[in-house]
């Protein structure tokens, strides 16, 4: 049986497993917990699944399929549900942070850090690591903003999910005695003033997915974009003679972004569901494969093109359904916003080492390349 997720080559292209997945609606796969689960392969089936009240983001339940040996806690804590009509109310609270009104006002800050970053950089003596020295730096100074969280802490919970939930708690204390502008201060307001809205561990919980979310992923985008970029030449003076171009490309780079898996996309199937033909029975663990989907020739031609050009806002790298990604419109900000710095900034940007020798981080739930070095 065929083992998910697929191991990422070293360098800039996908996992070869990937050019055939489609060639089936619904494969059995091995987890890295060695369970068994259905991968969903197809643009309209996943979408499909995505919004089907049938597959449960509820994984707490006896026999449910295990990502992973160690269950990862911010991906399946009893505590939390992650169904509707929990969900709809914790999303409910939570959108008001990431509405498109509040995140274009955030605009110049994401303009003012990587502004500063980019000089930071060009005062540095290449090869540099540009995941280390730009893009880490700038989004979590950006989620860290938004929260209200000391970037200064940032080393207290960068090592770990236990050492980020102490953090929390620590922080979640210290702005209720002194709160400030951010949204773990407008939060922890919502739990004193309105009685039953929000839990102490729901808000304990969230802070945390959003701090950790709410960097490492667009960090990991950003880098990835990059490293497609400069192994294009064409695309990459398209974007160059044209600045306009930016928001378009950040698309079709969501579309292809070669640093990522679903696993953590892991559903259960609380009725049998029919997918592709195929009957999916109760009980089995279904995983929506987005980087299929984002490849489906039936909706984007000639998909393992990069075209800086194409139309690409159909791309599912966000989810879909009631599990869109609430931080979209932010990723999609910092994104532009951070390549048109460094393409700017940088008209001799180029990779400092082969392709080939980028590497990927080697567990099942850690994304990215371990390092990107650049020079200019």
């Amino acid at each position: 049986m065929v083992r998910f997720p697929f191991d990422w080559p070293a360098g800039a292209e996908p996992p070869p497993e990937l050019a055939a997945l489609r060639e089936e609606p619904v494969v059995r796969v091995n987890l890295p917990s060695g369970d068994e689960a259905y991968l969903v392969t197809r643009y309209a089936d996943v979408r499909d699944v995505l919004s089907d009240p049938r597959l449960s983001r509820n994984r707490d339940r006896p026999g449910a399929p295990r990502m992973t040996v160690e269950q990862t806690k911010i991906f399946q804590n009893p505590k939390i549900d992650r169904d509707p009509p929990e969900h709809t109310r914790m999303r409910r609270l939570m959108a008001k942070a990431f509405t498109a009104t509040r995140v274009e006002s955030l605009r110049p800050h994401v303009q003012g850090a990587a502004d500063e970053l980019v000089d930071r950089l060009a005062g540095l003596t290449p090869p540099v690591d540009f995941a280390a020295e730009f893009a880490v730096p700038l989004t979590l100074r950006v989620i860290c903003g938004l929260l209200g969280v000391p970037e200064e802490d940032s080393h207290r919970f960068r090592s770990g999910v236990g050492e980020a939930w102490q953090y929390m708690g620590e922080l979640i204390e210290s702005r209720r005695a002194v709160p400030d502008d951010g949204l773990i201060s407008e939060l922890i307001r919502t739990h004193d003033e309105q009685d039953g809205s929000l839990s102490g561990h729901e808000l304990h919980v969230w802070c945390v997915i959003l701090l950790l979310a709410g960097y490492e992923t667009t960090a990991t985008q950003l880098g990835s974009s990059l490293v497609l970029l400069l192994r294009r030449p064409e695309q990459l003076a398209l974007l160059r003679e044209d600045p306009s171009l930016i928001p378009n490309a950040v698309e079709e780079l969501l579309r292809c972004q070669v640093a990522g898996h679903s696993l953590s996309m892991l559903r259960y199937v609380t009725d049998d569901i029919e997918i592709g033909g195929v009957t999916v029975p109760k009980g089995s663990g279904v995983i929506p494969v987005l980087e299929s989907a984002n490849f489906d020739e039936s909706v984007f031609p000639d998909p393992m093109r990069l075209d800086v050009t194409r139309d690409a806002r159909r791309q599912l790298v966000f989810s879909a359904g009631p599990h869109f990604c609430l931080g979209a419109a932010l990723a999609r900000l910092e994104l532009q916003v951070a390549l048109h710095a460094v393409l700017q900034r940088f008209p001799g940007l180029r990779l400092a080492v082969d392709a080939e020798k980028l590497h990927h981080h080697d567990k099942p739930l850690e994304l990215g390349f371990v390092e990107i070095p650049v020079s200019w």
